[in-house]
Parts: C-alpha cells; structure tokens; sequence
C-alpha cells in the first residue's frame, strides 16, 4: 500500500480509503467488521464516516454506520491504528430527525454534532472533521450550474472556522476537511485560515469517477497548489462503471436497483460513456471496475480513493485495483471517451 501526506499534517494516509456508507442499511455489523479486518490487512489505515450515515439516510438507521466502527474500537483495540474521518451534516429536507432539522455549521451545532459522533464512535478524537456538504446553496449532488439565492441566510464562514478551531484547541478533533465544495468555497475556508490562524482544511472530499471529472475544471489546482487534496467518492459511481447494470440490467442488490435518489446515473449520455469504459476496459483484458478505480487513484490530486463494498468479492477486487497501473494506451483510450462524451453524470 502506497502512503501519502495528508495536507500539510504530519499525518500520512492510505492511498485507499475505507467507505462505511452502506454499513446498516446493506451491511450487518458482522459484515462491517469483517470489512474493517480484510482493509487492514491490506494495509489501509484510512476509513471515512459521517454522522449521516448510512445511506440513504433513514431515521430508523441514523448513526448506525458510526456506531459499528465504535464496537469496533471497544472490542478491538486498535483506534490508534486508524486515521478516522467522520463529517457533520447540513441542512437538507429528509433529515428533520437530526437535531430536529435546522441544521446548521454554527457553534451549536458543530459541539453537539461532535460530541454526539465522538460518544458513537466511542473515541476521544476525530483525525478528520468534515462539512459533509456547504450549509449555503450552491451546485453539489448533480449539479453543475449555479444559481445565485441572493439575501439567503446561513452561518459565516468566520464563525464555522472559529468553532472548528475551539474543537481543535480542546483535542476533540486533529484536523478539518471540506466535502462536496466548491472552488470559491475552498478558496475562502483556505483564505480565512490564513489570515486569522484558523484551523485550515487539508482535504476536500468530492466525486470523482470517469462519468463526472468536474473535479478538475477549477478544484484540480487548488487541490495540488494549496495541499487540499481530494478525497474521492463514488470512484465507480455507484457500481456503474463495474459494467453490471450493462444492457439494462438491474441487479437486485445493487445501489442503484434498490434507491431511486441516484438515478441520475441513468440517462442516454451516461449509459453510452459507461458501455465504451467497459469495452475499452475488456478489450485489454481489464476488469472494469479496478480499471475505473485505478484510473482516480494514480491522479495527482488525489490524496485517497474511498472504496465501498457491500461483498468481501467486490472489497478483495476493489483492493487489487491498486496493484493496476494503466498504460498509456489505457489512458489515450479513457481521454478519447471523455473528449466524447463529458462528465455525463455530475
């Protein structure tokens, strides 16, 4: 397993990411901890949770994901063998049973969000906070255009860092990170860190995948030049780029046959891109999937690759994508495919 600088942190992470966001929705606690047991071995030392998760989230299974990985760390052990990111959620409409949904990244919110995290996962510090996703609107979860809500009201940024910092001085967290943000976004936690001797983020973590690259149009630089590096989600876009939902098919356990909310995969121009990834992919003998995987992981601004598996079969093949490096004629293909047929699916 290949390490690489977190930020500017004396913290060095797994180049693959453990995901736990089907953990108790998909995945029992028995699986979650065989998951953790197999990523270990391999060599990661990196997993990434949210108080939201798992999803899609539910009342009945909030903070179930959480709650696993802290019996994990009871009965095991090993917290201090881990880099744990966990993330504080925002405002969003199905989630009133989360501090009854006025969800905020003020001080209020950030300590009982916290503190609530910290008491699931039965741990006295988070290596990694993060803002799951900006509390002010702007174009994130499949959107690439922005539309401007003047006079819209959500918490400054000065005082989302200032109580970020408070955690920070108190031990509770080591390090922030951002999610799902925007350059100017980035740019500013970046610019108000600076100036003031605020905490300042070491990570972004956002999509990336070969059906949605939007990363690199203005997040890319920042990421190296500013030592933000990605963290990347839906690296297979929600199992998409496996090549199983090909011709039509609809698994009956996968993510995107049982949920709804990420159909957005499905549309003319997505379909296509996927169908010529996987046919390239197989054409030099590839599995898909660990081709798909391979291809974020090997990026310069990427720090980590967050893979998920609801099976040990797709964490072992998942894991053997890092051994994969693409040649050249590899990439000249995935280049052609995206001249084709750009970011189908943000």
């Amino acid at each position: 397993m290949d390490y690489r600088q977190l930020g500017r942190t004396d913290l060095n992470v797994s180049a693959i990411c453990l995901g736990t966001m089907t953990w108790g929705e998909q995945n029992s606690e028995p699986e979650a901890f065989t998951q953790i047991e197999r990523a270990k071995s391999a060599g990661i030392n990196f997993i990434d949770t949210a108080e939201m998760y798992p999803v899609p989230p539910k009342a009945e299974t909030y903070a179930s994901t959480e709650r696993y990985l802290g019996n994990w760390f009871k009965t095991r052990g090993d917290r201090a063998d881990w880099v744990l990111a966990s993330k504080i959620a925002g405002p969003g409409n199905t989630i009133d049973y989360i501090r009854d949904g006025q969800l905020k990244h003020n001080r209020k919110h950030i300590v009982e969000a916290l503190d609530a995290s910290l008491k699931r996962l039965q741990t006295d510090w988070i290596d990694l906070y993060q803002l799951h996703w900006p509390e002010r609107s702007t174009n994130f979860f499949g959107q690439l255009g922005y539309t401007h809500k003047a006079g819209e009201d959500f918490t400054p940024l000065e005082e989302t860092l200032e109580a970020l910092d408070e955690q920070v001085k108190a031990g509770k967290i080591r390090h922030i990170g951002l999610s799902n943000e925007t350059p100017w976004g980035t740019m500013k936690f970046l610019a108000l860190a600076e100036s003031r001797g605020w905490p300042r983020a070491v990570s972004i973590q956002n999509p990336y995948n070969l059906l949605n690259r939007s990363f690199e149009v203005g997040l890319a630089e920042i990421a190296i030049r500013e030592q933000c590096g990605l963290l990347a989600y839906s690296p297979l876009a929600f199992g998409f780029l496996s090549g199983k939902y090909e011709g039509g098919a609809r698994p009956a356990k996968g993510r995107l046959s049982l949920y709804s909310r990420f159909s957005r995969y499905f549309n003319p121009q997505s379909e296509a891109a996927c169908s010529r990834y996987v046919a390239l992919a197989r054409e030099h003998g590839l599995d898909p999937a660990q081709m798909a995987l391979a291809y974020v992981t090997q990026q310069p601004f990427v720090t980590s690759n967050i893979i998920g598996a609801t099976t040990l079969e797709q964490l072992e093949s998942n894991l053997a994508s890092f051994e994969l490096k693409l040649p050249d004629e590899v990439l000249a293909g995935i280049e052609a495919i995206h001249k084709d047929h750009p970011n189908p699916a943000p």
